[in-house]
C-alpha cells in the first residue's frame, strides 16, 4: 500500500479539492495525510457560529481533524505559517504568514514531513493555486520544491476543470438547479481554474459525492448550509464536485485529460 500526502492551504481546502481522492484511497487500505500550511486564521466566521472569544483558528483545527477522520486520514499535521488571506489584502504583509515565509525554510519543513511518512504520491495546487490565492500559490511552490527534494515520483495539481465548471453552471442554472442570481461567473474570472485541454487527469469520485458534501458541511465556520456548496441539491452536487481535476507539474496543453478510477502511484 502507498502513502497519499495532500498538502493543501487552509482547513476545507481539503474536502473541497480532494476529499473523494482521500476517501477512495484511504477505503482502498493506503495511508493518507494531510497536511495544512495554515489554520486558517483570517477566514469569515459563520454567524453565531464561534463561542465568545473562541479564535476562529483553534475551531478551524478541531473542524479539519472532525473532516480528516470522515475522509480516512490521519490527524492533520501543521506547516506552522498563518492564513495570509486574498491576494493584496493587508494580510499579506504579516512577517508571519505562509506568503511571506522563507522559501527554503518552508520547503525543508514540507520535505521533512514528506520523508517522515515516507510519501509515494503527494497532491499540490497548480501554479496559479486554483484561484490566484496567495497560500495556494505557496502551496504549489513549496510542495513542488519539497516532493523533487526529497524524489518522490507521483506529483499531483489538484485544481478546477474550468472548462467543465462554466458548461456546469449554465446547465444548472437552465435545468433550474440553481438560480441564475446564485450563480457563480466563472467566466469572467480568468484566474478560475485551468481548461480541460490543459488536465491530465479526472478522477470520478461521484459515488462519494454524500461523504464529500458531508466533509465541506463539518467546516461550519466557514461554510454556512444556505452556501452554495451546501444548498446546492445533492445531484448537482455530484455533477459539480463528483469530478476532481488533476494536471502533471509543468505538463499542458495534454489535449485532454484521462478518466481515471484512482490516480497513478495509488491503485486499488
Amino acid at each position: 500500500m502507498a502513502t497519499l500526502v495532500c498538502f493543501h492551504a487552509h482547513p476545507d481546502d481539503e474536502a473541497i479539492a480532494t476529499g473523494g481522492l482521500m476517501l477512495r484511497a484511504s477505503r482502498a487500505g493506503h495511508r493518507v495525510v494531510l497536511v495544512c500550511a495554515t489554520r486558517g486564521e483570517v477566514g469569515e466566521p459563520q454567524e453565531g457560529v464561534l463561542a465568545d472569544g473562541e479564535p476562529l483558528a483553534e475551531r478551524r483545527v478541531v473542524e479539519l481533524a472532525e473532516a480528516c477522520e470522515l475522509l480516512g486520514a490521519e490527524p492533520p499535521r501543521f506547516l506552522g505559517y498563518e492564513d495570509s488571506g486574498m491576494m493584496g489584502e493587508p494580510t499579506n504583509d504579516n512577517p508571519d504568514c505562509f506568503w511571506q515565509a522563507d522559501f527554503d525554510e518552508a520547503v525543508n519543513r514540507m520535505a521533512t514531513i514528506l520523508r517522515e511518512v515516507d510519501a509515494d504520491v503527494v497532491t499540490i495546487y497548480d501554479d496559479n493555486g486554483g484561484y490566484g490565492h496567495p497560500d495556494h500559490i505557496q502551496v504549489h511552490r513549496v510542495g513542488l520544491a519539497a516532493a523533487n527534494a526529497v524524489g518522490i515520483e507521483h506529483v499531483y495539481e489538484a485544481t478546477i476543470n474550468r472548462t467543465r465548471a462554466i458548461e456546469q453552471m449554465q446547465q444548472a442554472i437552465d435545468s433550474g438547479a440553481i438560480p441564475e442570481e446564485e450563480a457563480r461567473d466563472f467566466e469572467d474570472d480568468p484566474d478560475f481554474g485551468m481548461e480541460e485541454k490543459d488536465l491530465s487527469f479526472l478522477l470520478d469520485v461521484s459515488d462519494l459525492a454524500a461523504e464529500k458534501k458531508a466533509a465541506i458541511a463539518i467546516h461550519r465556520s466557514q461554510v454556512a448550509p444556505e452556501s452554495f456548496f451546501l444548498a446546492m441539491p445533492d445531484e448537482a452536487f455530484a455533477q459539480f464536485f463528483g469530478i476532481e481535476s488533476f494536471a502533471l507539474p509543468g505538463v499542458r496543453n495534454t489535449g485532454g485529460p484521462r478518466q481515471v478510477a484512482t490516480l497513478p502511484g495509488l491503485e486499488i
